[in-house]
């Protein structure tokens, strides 16, 4: 008995759910995938799993045999990939979490630029705004804006973070400019769901803190929805330059309170005070060619300061 190939067939079935489906996935046949778990379950005088005509689960057996060899397919699938790149120019699949607005208008557009960089890159981008675990989704960089909370990950800065308010010259002209920040209670906000409901915008100036309750009548969870209201005249807007650099230089969008920083209180660290555009990774792949390779290219590709803010 081919000891591997059978460990590797039964976690195949039970992260699958199935024969079936894990034979597709691995293009073998399902009478092939069948014997291997069938000789190891003989090899190890146990029920791994539970067959049934509708399913296949997990015996007690099996969850606690799934875990340690799942791991162990992991450990040596990372220990090859390290020692491949260890010379050589960046190859195999490269897996990227990052938000969706941020990818739309900044990593999208050059994309391919990257990949005739680097031909030996299969890059695969998973475009959410959830903050997913490196570790169980398998991803090899992430994208993460804003503060970062403190974690093992390691965090390379590649632009700058900064938001700021504004509206439409049409919005200011009719219901007047904010001078400071308590008077954007008298003026219609967008606003951008967060899951606390939270609808607070912090300031902080020469040690001064200042946080102002505001209210509007439009609240999205998609910060392009909000920015095209902004255009449009609806109201006041509060968005990082990234999002609205372009509006901003070509007097699209005027902002306001510029001598407040926006977001942030005079009890902020520094860094959450800074902010940034990272991009985070575990330790392990530190000497991965083919994070390296992306990083440097984002980084090259925004400039410091990032484009985003001289347009």
């Amino acid at each position: 008995m081919d000891v591997f190939a059978s460990v590797k067939a039964f976690v195949a079935v039970a992260g699958e759910g199935g024969f079936a489906k894990a034979a597709r996935k691995a293009g073998a046949a399902t009478s092939s995938v069948t014997r291997r778990v069938d000789a190891l379950e003989e090899h190890l005088g146990t029920i791994l799993l539970n067959r049934s005509t509708r399913s296949v689960t997990l015996t007690p057996a099996g969850e606690a045999y799934y875990v340690q060899a799942a791991r162990i397919l992991s450990d040596l699938e990372e220990a090859n990939r390290s020692v491949s790149e260890l010379s050589g120019p960046p190859r195999g699949l490269l897996r990227v979490s990052l938000p969706v607005a941020f990818a739309r208008l900044h990593v999208a557009p050059i994309v391919s630029e990257f990949l005739k960089l680097c031909p030996g890159i299969e890059l695969e981008l998973l475009m959410t705004d959830s903050v997913v675990n490196l570790v169980e989704e398998r991803i090899d960089l992430a994208i993460r804006i804003g503060s970062l909370e403190s974690s093992s990950l390691v965090a390379r800065k590649l632009a700058p973070h900064r938001r700021v308010v504004c509206a439409s010259p049409d919005y200011l002209e009719t219901h007047g400019e904010p001078r400071v920040p308590a008077d954007l209670a008298k003026h219609n906000c967008l606003t951008f769901s967060y899951s606390t409901g939270d609808r607070t915008w912090r300031f902080g100036r020469a040690g001064q803190d200042e946080q102002v309750r505001i209210g509007g009548n439009l609240c999205a969870n998609h910060s392009e929805t909000l920015r095209e209201a902004a255009l449009a005249g609806l109201g006041l807007l509060l968005m990082p330059t990234w999002l609205i650099g372009a509006d901003l230089a070509q007097g699209r969008l005027k902002p306001v309170l510029a001598d407040w920083q926006a977001n942030v209180g005079r009890n902020a660290s520094r860094a959450q005070q800074e902010g940034g555009v990272y991009a985070v990774y575990l330790p392990d792949r530190r000497v991965s060619a083919k994070v390296h390779a992306f990083t440097e290219f984002l980084s090259r590709k925004f400039g410091s300061p990032p484009y985003w803010e001289l347009r």
